[in-house]
């Protein structure tokens, strides 16, 4: 079978080793699509280094055929459509004692800290795997990229009526602003690209910010909430000036959910915590009635996962991909590998 692999930062090879076996508990599944999300343009460009291992498969957002598994109580059997949980907790340390596997002390992702699903056949243990309960293929790999989107949402505790400011437009972004439309919020969407602006509206946005200046945002957001602010902000982008944005677009006990990633850091004069008395919240992963959650409104019609795509290639034109994302040529929202 082929695999694709990141050797190093921006070296990327295609190569060939045996089809694994699965082991007891485990099924083998064979790849239909992968999405290729930001955390493995991180991996390929070497700017997840606090997450990742060289060399490595990159890929956790995965959709497959169910080719061989054993006797279970879930029902899988040979044939079936399925996506994956890819976030292996250890079980053991205080997050996990107390029910947090999304945010275990020693997580491993798939395609960073373990070997990912970008193969054209995995093993994976069954209690990992749901069922997309008719989803085709295409909408099965959107789902964990979702997850993250909706967990941030939900530790935002976005509910009808509540003025929600999304910074960032990309797969994240534009999630969780189908997200909180679906718990009735009043959703608006910051971008410095206007081409990503224009999506965020034709997906339902209620209006937007074009952050092209950062010394007129403050005067953008008083005018879209009368000068109040907004009750929720998600910063979506993972740039320490966003994260900063998202504390001044903040309503007086307003909530601040970080799913962003960066490595880089920031100042803040932190009084603005105090005096606006705000809840910030770190948003990680998605739980398992995450997963169930989001296949359930899939199938219902509620969201539709592949308006979030906007690109595919094929296993052999992946490290072309690679390269024309790492140097941001065209617009991209989604892409997806088509094993």
């Amino acid at each position: 079978m082929k695999c694709l692999q990141v050797t190093a930062p921006r070296q990327m090879r295609i190569f060939e080793r045996e089809v694994p076996a699965p082991a007891e508990g485990e099924a083998l599944l064979k790849v239909l699509y992968g999405g290729i999300c930001g955390s493995d343009l991180g991996l390929y460009r070497g700017s997840m280094n606090d997450y990742a291992t060289y060399p490595q498969i990159p890929g956790h957002e995965i959709a497959a055929e169910i080719l061989e598994v054993g006797r279970n109580s879930q029902g899988f059997a040979p044939g079936m459509l399925v996506t994956l949980n890819p976030y292996f907790n250890c079980g053991e340390c205080y997050s996990c004692r107390r029910g947090y596997v999304n945010c275990c002390m020693e997580n491993q992702t798939m395609g960073l800290a373990r070997e990912g699903g970008f193969s054209e056949y995995i093993t994976m243990p069954i209690e990992r795997l749901y069922s997309g309960n008719g989803l085709g293929p295409r909408a099965l790999a959107l789902v964990e990229p979702f997850c993250i989107s909706y967990h941030a949402v939900k530790r935002g505790k976005v509910g009808p009526g509540d003025r929600v400011l999304i910074v960032g437009a990309g797969t994240i972004g534009m999630g969780a602003l189908l997200a909180a439309k679906q718990l009735g919020a009043e959703v608006y969407v910051c971008n410095v690209s206007e081409k990503k602006l224009e999506l965020a509206q034709k997906l339902g946005a209620d209006g937007v910010i074009f952050n092209n200046d950062q010394s007129t945002f403050r005067e953008k957001v008083d005018a879209l909430t009368n000068g109040d602010g907004f009750d929720v902000t998600i910063e979506a982008a993972g740039q320490p000036s966003t994260m900063l944005n998202c504390i001044e677009a903040a309503a007086h006990r307003g909530r601040v959910v970080e799913v962003g990633i960066t490595s880089r850091s920031t100042e803040l004069i932190f009084n603005i915590i105090e005096k606006k008395e705000l809840e910030i919240y770190g948003s990680r992963n998605a739980t398992a009635q995450e997963f169930t959650e989001v296949i359930a409104l899939a199938c219902a019609g509620k969201i539709n996962l592949e308006t979030l795509v906007t690109g595919e290639c094929t296993l052999e034109e992946a490290p072309a991909m690679f390269e024309r994302l790492d140097k941001r040529v065209g617009f991209n929202l989604k892409t997806l590998i088509k094993f």
